[in-house]
This record gives C-alpha cells, structure tokens and sequence, in this order.
C-alpha cells in the first residue's frame, strides 16, 4: 500500500508535488457514505482511489510517467552501464544543476517504510532507506555521494542489511544500493525490491500472478457482466486445455474460437480483466494514464468500482472523463487536479483544498467552468 509519493524536477513537474493517498479526515454525511473508498492499515486510514485531472499538455500524464520512471530505475540500475542515461528528463526550464527527487512512502507486511533518491540524468547522489519497525522511524541506510572520502564516508548503516559494506563497494554512482543490494541477495532489501517490482502495476496488460484458467473459472461471472457491460453479445464461455471456447447471443450453441474467431477489442477486454482482477485479488497498487483508453465509460465505472469493493487495492489514474466528478462516487481527497503553471511547470493540488466547495454542490459543472483552474479556457473560440 501506499501513503505518498513526492516528485521533484521530473519532465514537466518542477517544484515539488506531493500525491497524498492518506484520507482526510472529513465527517460530513456525503464522506460517512463513501467508507467503502478507504480502509485501514492499523491506525492509518488509506485511499482506495485518486482521480487526476487537467487540461490537455498541462502535465497529468507525467505524474504517472515520473513514477514509472522512478520505480524503473529501482528494478533496473544494477543493468546501467558507463554513458547509460536514466529514463526521465528534468524539467527544461529549470536550474542546471536541479536535482531529481523521488520520495514514496509505502507499507510491506505491515510496516511503513519511506525511500527516497535524488539524482541527475547521469548519476545518484543521494539514497535513503527508512523504516518503522516499533512505530518508530529506524535507519536502514543513507548515502551521499557528495561527501569526500571513500564509501564509509559516504555510507551510514544500522544493522538491517548484513556485509552492507560489500554491496557499497560493487554500487557505482549509476546505480542504487537498493538494487545492488537486492542482486547481491541482501534480504531486507530484496524484500522491497519486490514489493516494486510485484505490487505496483502501470498497464492493464501487466504481469499477473493469477492463472488464466484458475482466473476464468473463479470470475466467470463476473467476466461475464463485464462483457456485457461492454455491449458484448458473448454469453458463455468455457476454457479447456488452454483454449479459450466464446458463445454469442445469436446462437448460443456455436463455439467461437477465442484466438481466432473473436476480435482485438474482445481480446484486449480479456486481458485487462486479467490484469485488473489480479490487482484487486492481491490488494496491489495500480498506476493508470488515461484510464478510459480502450474502455467503454461503463467499464471504467466498473473497474473503478472494482477497487472501492475491495480490500485494500489502490487506483490513481489520470483522466478526461468529467462524468466521474461526482461527489456520491468520491470523497473530496480522491480528486486531484493539475495545473499549468505560468512558468510552464506542472502544480498538483486535491478538491480537499477548496474548503468553499460543499459535497451537495454540481462538480462536474464546476470543474468545466475553470473553478479549479485545471481546464483549458476557450475564450478566443467564443466568436466563432
């Protein structure tokens, strides 16, 4: 699960932005009914889902696209090699020698942790890695290439990872000591290197760990409503032996082979199920862009509902789909906006922040009128 993610200096973001998936604590009537849109990991109470919003080029994608590139620096700076540039570019209109900053705070097995680096395209200069094993914030390691001297210099450990000296020493300044540390089969660290690379999912068409057939059989109902919801006429499926077997409305007893008789679209249906299904069973954390990409508006209710019933699921995703701003669908800290700044910056900021704004009030009319400064404003086309 996760509770924050910071980002400096990424692509379009410039200051620092902070996504907040810890709820707010509102107590209005509106709130009190959407309980099912948060849960709890011990005195902590989370968000289910968060909704960003904003005009065309005004940055949302890159939120989405800055933590993708932050967590695959993480699963793949062990690989970088000399000349090998990280997979991100700093906001253009910035300092030189700005920094990069990527900041999560996140829970495994029950225990919060925060991790945290600092970067430029070439190289890490600082990495840190805390923890809360007693509900107390615990060292697991700092670093800071901008120390002079040798790595004990620029290393500080407690007593989490064993022969932490032998990782630092195989870590080159193109690759972080998580990482290292995780080839080199240090526990803690492959423990949260696991958690990145198996708990936060930034496609539909992820990596699952549920089995085609296993998952069929579980959810045919329930793929069932989702196709019909999608304006499908399959009515039965079977899987047998790895063959996937469709039957339509018009003939119910004529087999349609799934892989070559059914279409892309029916295809790619299938496959996002697959993938949404696997992140709602195993409580994952799911990072979309444009979540209305190949799906119809009732689907993406669906899926949205998907995670509001589950455990603890989580869903941020960008979006231009104004019929979801709806106050009986969302608490007030599940949408956010982003705006473009008059320096071309990308600025992060949550409908908690509008105290004037009242849950009876219309959102969506709200929103396209420009009250939250997150939407284009069409002016010069007035006379037209």
């Amino acid at each position: 699960m996760v509770l924050e993610i910071a980002l400096t200096n990424f692509f379009s973001v410039n200051e620092k932005i902070i996504l907040d998936l810890q709820a707010a604590n509102i107590q209005t009537k509106e709130a009190r009914l959407l309980a099912d849109n948060t849960f709890f990991v011990g005195n902590e109470r989370l968000l289910k889902t968060v909704a960003i919003y904003g005009a065309n080029a005004s940055g949302k994608s890159n939120i989405i696209k800055a933590i993708k590139a932050s967590v695959d620096m993480i699963l793949n700076s062990h690989n970088y090699n000399e000349g090998d540039t990280f997979g991100f570019k700093p906001y253009k209109f910035g300092e030189k020698d700005a920094l990069s900053e990527f900041y999560i705070r996140f829970i495994v097995k029950g225990i919060e942790h925060e991790y945290s680096f600092t970067c430029n395209r070439d190289e890490i200069v600082t990495e840190t890695l805390y923890y809360y094993p007693k509900g107390r914030k615990a060292l697991i390691f700092t670093r800071d290439e901008r120390i002079e001297g040798d790595k004990k210099d620029k290393y500080e450990f407690a007593s989490v990872i064993r022969r932490p000296m032998d990782v630092a020493s195989n870590t080159s300044r193109k690759t972080l000591f998580l990482s290292r540390a995780s080839q080199m089969d240090r526990d803690k660290a492959k423990e949260i290197y696991r958690w990145f690379n198996e708990q936060l999912v930034f496609s539909y068409r992820g990596k699952t760990t549920v089995a085609t057939d296993r998952f069929l059989g579980d959810n045919k109902e329930e793929v069932l409503r989702v196709l019909k919801a999608a304006d499908s006429d399959i009515v039965e499926f079977t899987f047998k032996d790895g063959e996937l077997t469709t039957f339509h409305r018009r003939n119910p007893s004529l087999p349609f082979d799934f892989n070559t008789e059914e279409s892309e679209g029916t295809k790619i249906l299938f496959k996002i199920m697959l993938t949404v299904m696997d992140v709602v069973r195993n409580n994952k954390v799911m990072f979309l862009d444009e979540v209305e990409t190949s799906l119809h508006t009732r689907l993406v209710e669906y899926l949205i509902n998907l995670f509001h019933n589950s455990r603890s699921a989580q869903l941020v995703f960008t979006t231009h789909n104004t019929h979801l701003l709806d106050m009986t669908r969302f608490r007030k800290d599940q949408i956010f906006f982003v705006n473009k700044r008059e320096d071309g910056s990308s600025d992060l900021y949550s409908l908690f922040d509008y105290k004037d704004f009242r849950e009876k009030m219309d959102l969506e009319k709200a929103y396209l009128q420009g009250r939250f400064d997150a939407v284009p404003y069409i002016n010069e086309f007035e006379n037209i």
